[in-house]
């Protein structure tokens, strides 16, 4: 399952999340080192990463699922819903639409 963004800047949305992040407007998720979101609440911290992939006129998000758990539809549901209410809410103008794929994509999700 992955998240696609349609938008003319990828680049730039992507930075506008990380300095949202950064700013503390953006609460509910963080990012690591390898610049890959996870949730932050107790409850679904660290149970799987979207990774970003910049491509022209696309900004997509692939799934990382941690190597002892097996992905669920529950966590990939809730993780990829979240994450696209928060680009809904705070990215709006800046992309034409958003999508999530409804099984794994095998160019994007390592899980």
């Amino acid at each position: 399952m992955a998240i696609i963004v349609q938008t003319s800047t990828p680049k730039a949305l992507l930075k506008a999340l990380r300095k949202a992040v950064d700013d503390g407007k953006v609460a509910a998720w963080r990012y690591d080192k390898d610049g890959d979101f996870t949730h932050t609440s107790l409850q679904w911290s660290r149970k799987a990463w979207l990774h970003p992939y910049l491509g022209t006129d696309v900004l997509s998000f692939g799934l990382i699922g941690r190597e002892e758990k097996k992905m669920t539809k529950v966590i990939y549901g809730i993780y990829h819903g979240r994450f696209i209410s928060m680009l809904l809410t705070h990215f709006g103008e800046k992309f034409s639409s958003v999508r999530a794929t409804a099984v794994k994509d095998e160019l994007r999700d390592l899980f």
